[in-house]
């Protein structure tokens, strides 16, 4: 899976109708990117970000004001975590559209779906992180609609175990957002270009 996953992103060669832009513009490939963009940006934000009730706004805050590039850092992770789920729609609104869900690639379109669905999961789980009051009323939104959900009582005490902004509750969506969940769409990632490389169909390259 690793050895495709690789060829996948470095190609023997391209066909020259695929260096076309179409209509597509390589959705996924720049979803792919900006996910890349967010694990660095991640990790640079590691290195200020202190995930207590009482540190993390704070730290926040020493970030924007006394860090040389640290409000520029912040700005472009958002802006690419609103980026990444705009373009793994618009990629899964093209699939849908043009039949590319269908036998022999339902594999890959599952692995697409379950993405989306842990894209969505980990921009939530960092809505919380710099704990302001934004963050703070759309968390504790989030978990009152999850209440209706099947089983959503229990996923709520799950993730929110003392109250919303908690130390645990706060320690549980911190690690949700920067290891659980980031592993778990690398994984799928790698799955899903697996996936298209054993799809000969709608290979573009070798």
């Amino acid at each position: 899976m690793i050895g495709e996953f690789v060829r996948h992103l470095f190609p023997r060669v391209v066909l020259r109708r695929n260096l076309r832009i179409t209509y597509t513009f390589c959705l996924g490939g720049l979803a792919f990117t900006t996910f890349l963009t967010l694990v660095v940006t991640g990790l640079l934000l590691l290195f200020y970000y202190r995930p207590s009730p009482t540190g993390a706004f704070e730290s926040i805050q020493f970030l924007e004001s006394s860090v040389w590039g640290g409000r520029y850092l912040r700005s472009l992770h958002r802006f690419c975590s609103h980026t990444l789920l705009v373009l793994i729609m618009l990629h899964t609104l093209r699939v849908v559209l043009t039949g590319a869900y269908r036998h022999p690639r339902h594999g890959t379109w599952v692995a697409g779906v379950l993405i989306l669905f842990l894209a969505v999961g980990a921009a939530y789980t960092g809505y919380l992180l710099p704990m302001d009051q934004l963050a703070f009323w759309a968390t504790t939104t989030g978990m009152e609609l999850l209440r209706v959900l099947p089983l959503g009582e229990q996923l709520r005490g799950l993730l929110v175990p003392d109250h919303i902004g908690g130390p645990l509750s706060l320690l549980r969506f911190y690690a949700l957002h920067i290891a659980v969940l980031p592993t778990l769409m690398l994984s799928l990632i790698c799955l899903h270009f697996f996936r298209i490389r054993r799809s000969k169909g709608v290979l573009p390259y070798l």
